[in-house]
């Protein structure tokens, strides 16, 4: 007998808005849908309503974990819609930043995911190394969360030697915690019960549906923004791709922990090369971008991220689209959660596969229509939403 298990949109394993539909026959699931519509916050309008400058700031809000590579991703796109580039000392400055931002989102990422997996301790440990991330993105930025740091032609402050010395002991120091996790995560039976042979998703499958970031990395799949289209000195600092070929959740804890030590191995690269000369632009600060088109994209913690904008020649932009990793790899999670043939999925299984993904809703959520009598979902389109407002007004009238 099969029956449905709503797992959200409130739920402990979770703690942003996310509804699971699970259909289950005993405690298999053999169905499942995902709906991510609970915290639509209208950021792509606001972009459009704001001017350039202006939109950085609450570009950097889209999340509050990756402000850094949303900051980067839309700094780059008006950029490039100016003809300008940063210099090579702000280029090698946003990767020291953009690296640290990467590392304290998967230590947070690797707390939470054992948390969720019951290892309290193994949490506040992570937890606690994450810390140290955090005072070096602190003291080099001056603020801790959103770090303000990239601005539209560079960065907003320059590295002083101080911060240098003190975050190359703290690279030193991750460096070595690092090396201890791999032996826990390696010897703990339960762990490995938990993520080995869990969440199964083999690379053709992880590419048909359109999977980015350490999750695609995870299925043995070597893709990199960082490597296959380099941005902001990534072409000059020298670093591995790290897959992992067990294509499960495993392979995911594996691949970021081997990311994170990949991040100090950069930083301490652009610490040693470093370019003299300033790092910044002057660009005033109501300027008129030319009329065109522009696409970015940067490795954000989570994977791929696009921003996407059209400009009309004025002070803001046109049209601005934003694509997060999230959106891009829910997909793979109704997949994965799904039982088929020899591959059995138990409730139990649902936390390690969710946040296998390292899901961000607040930066994926869109505008759904439910229609409750037909039992569908339609996503809303901007046409859609002009001609409500048209029948709105003339019901007034």
């Amino acid at each position: 007998m099969s029956f449905e298990v709503p797992i959200g949109p409130q739920h402990p394993i979770h703690v942003e808005p996310l509804m699971l539909r699970l259909k289950v026959d005993g405690e298999l699931i053999v169905d499942v849908d995902v709906d991510v519509s609970y915290l639509h916050r209208g950021i792509e309008k606001g972009l459009e309503v704001r001017t350039y400058l202006q939109g950085l700031y609450l570009a950097e809000r889209i999340c509050g974990i990756c402000n850094c590579a949303h900051s980067l991703c839309y700094c780059l796109n008006v950029e490039q819609l100016l003809g300008k580039e940063a210099p090579p000392r702000a280029k090698y400055l946003r990767v020291i930043v953009e690296e640290l931002s990467r590392m304290h989102s998967h230590l947070l990422w690797l707390g939470h995911y054992f948390h969720t997996l019951g290892f309290e301790t193994l949490f506040m440990y992570f937890w606690r190394d994450r810390e140290r991330v955090m005072d070096m993105l602190e003291l080099i930025t001056g603020n801790r969360v959103t770090t303000a740091y990239n601005t539209i032609g560079g960065v907003r402050r320059d590295i002083t030697p101080e911060a240098e010395s003190k975050l190359r002991k703290a690279l030193d120091y991750l460096e070595e915690r690092m090396r201890y996790y791999d032996k826990v995560i390696d010897s703990e039976p339960t762990i490995l019960a938990r993520t080995q042979g869990v969440g199964l998703l083999k690379p053709e499958d992880a590419i048909k549906l359109g999977t980015v970031g350490p999750h695609l990395r995870a299925s043995g799949v070597k893709h990199d923004v960082r490597l296959d289209d380099p941005y902001s000195g990534h072409d000059e600092i020298p670093f591995n791709v790290v897959t992992w070929d067990t294509c499960d959740c495993y392979g995911r804890v594996k691949v970021r922990m081997g990311e994170v030590r990949e991040c100090i191995s950069m930083i301490r690269y652009a610490l040693d090369h470093l370019p003299s000369g300033d790092y910044r632009l002057k660009i005033p600060p109501f300027f008129k971008a030319p009329e065109g088109e522009s696409l970015s994209r940067v490795e954000a913690p989570r994977g791929e991220l696009v921003h996407y904008s059209i400009s009309n020649g004025g002070t803001n932009p046109y049209r601005y689209k934003v694509r997060t990793p999230t959106l891009a790899n829910i997909l793979s999670v109704t997949y994965m959660l799904k039982s088929r043939g020899d591959y059995e999925v138990y409730i139990a299984d649902v936390p390690p596969i969710l946040g296998g993904i390292d899901p961000c809703i607040c930066c994926t959520a869109r505008v759904v229509i439910t229609d409750e009598a037909r039992k569908k979902h339609r996503i809303l389109t901007l046409s859609d939403l002009e001609r409500y407002s048209r029948e709105k007004g003339a019901r007034r009238r």
